[in-house]
């Protein structure tokens, strides 16, 4: 059974940090992409950042470059955000997926929420 677990979500005044965590059962990670994504009050879902599957590549969204770092610990199954320099607009629900058919991010974690406010 395929389950995504997310996990570390809270509240954090602007320019803190947390660790968003994603355990991972049913695939392995190593074969697999795996993406953080997010949705803000009022927003649609947007993509945060993604881990490739085939050597770990990683991408960000430029809202997010040079804060977060997304990773992978193969062994834990489980992939990790960190967030650093978080603002109020970082607040929304984050979500885990992962890509099993190479043709969209097709199972899903049930979100985690972040708030930013001081």
């Amino acid at each position: 059974q395929v389950q995504l677990v997310e996990s570390g979500g809270g509240l954090v005044q602007p320019g803190g940090s947390l660790r968003l965590s994603c355990a991972v059962s049913g695939f392995t990670l190593e074969y697999y992409a795996i993406g953080w994504f997010c949705r803000a009050p009022g927003k649609g879902r947007e993509g945060v950042s993604f881990i490739s599957s085939a050597d770990g590549s990683t991408e960000y969204a430029d809202s997010v470059k040079g804060r977060f770092t997304i990773s992978r610990d193969i062994a834990k199954n489980t992939v990790y955000l960190q967030m650093d320099s978080l603002k109020p607009e970082d607040t929304a629900i984050y979500y885990c997926a992962i890509d099993t058919t190479a043709g969209g991010y097709d199972y899903w974690g049930q979100g985690t929420q972040v708030t930013v406010s001081s």
